[in-house]
């Protein structure tokens, strides 16, 4: 007994910090830094678009207020932001602009989890000729360039909106994360308590929705957690090159499509759009990424 105090005492100096200290840092994952910055950066601008009043005064409107007279003119004491073309306060439209921005980069990313979480756990699953039939799907949605694809069906809408820019982006946004979600499902399906499930008479859909999904779905959720940023740069780029959305809507790609014409003249209709569009970005970004490093340490 005497030997065997200091050889576990060894043991444990080799092998690290005791179990119980590893699994309360475990626990506190949370409160790394990259996880803390990043998604409170994403919690204020998701508030912002939720709530632009908070931000901007309750009761503010973009068009309230505006003075032609002041068109234009540079960031100052009563508009922190500066003035637009309208001669309307640029702070408030750059807070109004989040709304539409992050509501395509959200609805965007979550179509296109329900569909790959759907699609790729039966392709995944079932295997066979099912598998085979929805790989071809995916591998021809591949062929087509996404931006390029987008492009020509936004042009089939005389008017577009935030609906008809998540429409043309959620349809070519889903064959990555059904490539992804079938991988997963392909790892899980031949697991022990999957092959208990079916020998107790589970049904497929039963094992799918109860066993399958759950055991599958986290590296797919980090996935698109990642792709959100990706689609708020589409908008952006789409509506810049003037095929997103069109007035009256207000997003940070539209205050930059118009701040063109003017960079010469008023910088500030360029800069401060941009600023918040490039933090959002980063933000969701990064949040992605510490989810990834976190519940996904092989997709690293």
């Amino acid at each position: 007994m005497s030997n065997a105090q200091p050889m576990m005492s060894e043991a444990a100096e080799i092998d690290g910090p005791p179990v119980s200290t590893r699994l309360a840092h475990k626990r506190r994952w949370w409160l790394r830094p990259r996880f803390v910055i990043s998604g409170s950066i994403v919690a204020l601008m998701m508030l912002m678009a939720a709530f632009p009043q908070l931000f901007a005064g309750f009761g503010s409107d973009p068009a309230a207020g505006c003075d032609i007279l002041k068109s234009n003119q540079p960031p100052s004491a009563d508009h922190p932001f500066g003035v637009d073309i309208q001669g309307c306060d640029y702070y408030t439209n750059v807070i109004f602009g989040a709304r539409a921005s992050i509501l395509v980069g959200i609805v965007v990313s979550l179509i296109a989890f329900v569909i790959a979480a759907i699609v790729g756990s039966v392709a995944g699953y079932f295997g066979g000729w099912v598998d085979a039939v929805i790989s071809r799907v995916c591998d021809m949605a591949f062929g087509l360039p996404f931006i390029l694809a987008a492009i020509v069906v936004l042009q089939l809408f005389s008017e577009r909106n935030v609906w008809t820019v998540i429409f043309a982006l959620a349809l070519f946004s889903w064959p990555g994360g059904v490539r992804f979600m079938r991988s997963a499902v392909m790892e899980v399906r031949n697991r022990e308590y999957i092959q208990a499930t079916r020998l107790l008479g589970g049904s497929n859909m039963r094992i799918i929705r109860k066993h399958v999904v759950p055991n599958a779905i986290t590296p797919l959720l980090v996935l698109q957690t990642l792709g959100v940023g990706g689609m708020i740069s589409a908008e952006a780029g789409l509506t810049f090159i003037g095929i997103g959305l069109t007035p009256p809507s207000v997003s940070w790609g539209l205050q930059l499509a118009s701040a063109r014409e003017y960079i010469d003249a008023a910088p500030h209709l360029l800069i401060f759009p941009a600023i918040f569009l490039t933090i959002t970005v980063l933000g969701f970004v990064l949040f992605g990424e510490a989810l990834r490093d976190e519940f996904d340490p092989k997709g690293k």
